[in-house]
């Protein structure tokens, strides 16, 4: 038996960045995987992707380069095999930069399945036993990192829950790994197919139904709601909308898959409009992107009696759960469910068990989201629809980017920036961007945010000339008709 401070179930990154910070905190720390340091993010999920993406970005600016005054010999067609390995070859130096971070920062690294037997009561610490897992690894070449510690029982008086999400399924409609994928499957596909129906705009929907399609795959998406995205704010959705099917992407809404036909080769969904209609769609391959539920069951949260509301643990602003000295972060611990928020869960959670001063609760409507399809999409706070049923009286600010100098230098000029304001206080209440390298601005508004910046200091604030930058502080003059380039 091995006794910890802090152990930590799941190293993705809100358990590796809690092992970290733990550790920093003087910690005596461990931290429990069963298959990949890095977890599903690097693994499987943000970064992998990323590198699809990039790959796209690449074909497009290819084919089109006599845009740019540039001339290509031959057709530029896509080497899948060699973009796959790109991918996984990222995925892998992430992998492995986990493991240099646990060893650089004396934490234990467990290999093997935790379980949950006994939870902390005061004068006894909470206890779990790692066994073998029972999850085959996707790539062999992620094994245990050496010099990992593996079965046995551990103790410790504070144990965090990381374990992270995994895609949700539909009934009758279950992704069987070859014809209906997941995001695992479409990340690495034996052959490009000719046809692809993709079931869910959500982030990982829509992103990979525009790597494909800038592959040259015929797209159809299908979603329940009203709008593409349906997170994001209305009127983002829609720009992003046009530009997709200006690329070729067949977008159907407010309708549902509610059967499958599967073929030797090729699978029919059959597609309920809203106005009762159904439409028989047939495609190489599906995605099923309708979500993520948390990894609950399995390791002894039902055995200890801790509280579980709709797939995920429920916590309190601290990361507690309903059990004495057991935590829960990350995708695991509810929405929203991307991996920045568990990085700052994560140090939340672990300072405030160390008494850290000024620790603060994770304010969740200041959490960013970030969509990587082509145009990119960013947000953080309140959508327009939101804030007018929050009761506020608003001003809403836009600024076009093809109005945008550096935009319109970069021949990627079509794209929308809008602020939302209290038209009493000057708060900023929200910010919606749809347009190029966005994901990389809207940082800046959550910065203002944080820092409770109003519609002032933004106008004070100078932004360099010329950059992408530019259309946020115009879109803050527009809410105040002030705008100067438009």
């Amino acid at each position: 038996m091995s006794h910890y401070d802090v152990i930590i179930i799941g190293a993705g990154p809100g358990g590796y960045i809690a092992a970290i910070r733990a550790a920093q905190l003087g910690f005596k720390t461990a931290i429990v995987e069963r298959e990949h340091l890095a977890g599903i993010c690097s693994n499987w999920g943000c970064i992998p992707t990323k590198a699809l993406l990039r790959s796209a970005e690449v074909m497009h600016l290819s084919t089109h380069a006599k845009d740019y005054g540039l001339k290509i010999e031959g057709t530029v067609s896509p080497d899948l095999p060699a973009i796959v390995a790109r991918s996984r070859g990222i995925a892998g130096r992430m992998n492995n930069g986990v493991g240099f971070l646990m060893k650089k920062n004396k934490v234990d690294v467990i290999w093997g399945e935790a379980k949950l037997t006994k939870a902390s009561t005061g004068a006894q610490p909470g206890e779990i036993v790692v066994g073998k897992s029972s999850k085959k690894p996707m790539e062999p070449q992620h094994p245990a990192p050496k010099g990992a510690k593996g079965e046995g029982i551990y103790t410790a008086k504070h144990i965090i829950v990381a374990t992270g999400a995994r895609p949700r399924a539909l009934p009758g409609i279950e992704p069987d790994g070859r014809l209906i994928w997941t995001y695992f499957e479409a990340m690495v596909p034996p052959e490009m197919p000719k046809s692809l129906l993709v079931m869910g705009s959500g982030a990982i929907g829509i992103e990979f139904a525009s790597f494909y399609r800038t592959m040259g795959v015929e797209v159809t998406v299908v979603e329940l709601m009203a709008n593409v995205m349906p997170v994001e704010d209305a009127e983002i959705s829609k720009f992003a909308q046009k530009q997709f099917e200006k690329q070729g992407m067949k977008i159907i809404l407010e309708a549902k898959v509610t059967k499958v036909d599967k073929a030797a080769n090729s699978v029919t969904a059959h597609v309920e409009k809203k106005d009762g209609t159904v439409e028989k769609i047939t495609a190489d391959r599906m995605i099923s992107a309708v979500g993520v539920q948390g990894n609950i069951e399995g390791f002894g949260l039902d055995t200890l009696g801790v509280k579980t509301e709709r797939g995920c643990i429920v916590i309190d602003e601290w990361c507690r759960t309903t059990v004495p000295g057991l935590y829960a972060i990350g995708d695991v611990a509810g929405p929203p469910m991307l991996a920045h928020k568990a990085e700052h869960e994560a140090v939340i959670c672990v300072e405030k068990i160390a008494n850290v001063p000024g620790v603060h609760p994770l304010e969740k409507s200041r959490v960013p989201g970030c969509t990587y399809c082509n145009p990119q999409v960013a947000s953080v706070g309140l959508t327009e629809a939101r804030a007018k049923e929050a009761g506020h009286d608003i001003r809403v600010g836009r600024f076009p980017f093809n109005a945008n100098g550096k935009a319109v230098a970069l021949g990627e000029d079509q794209g929308l920036a809008k602020t939302i304001f209290d038209r009493k206080t000057g708060q900023l209440l929200g910010a919606h961007l749809v347009g190029p390298e966005v994901t990389e601005l809207i940082q800046g508004f959550v910065v203002a945010m944080n820092l409770e910046t109003t519609e002032e200091d933004l106008m004070h604030t100078i932004f360099p000339h010329p950059t992408l930058s530019e259309v946020m502080k115009e879109s803050v003059l527009d809410a105040y008709g002030r705008v100067l380039n438009a």
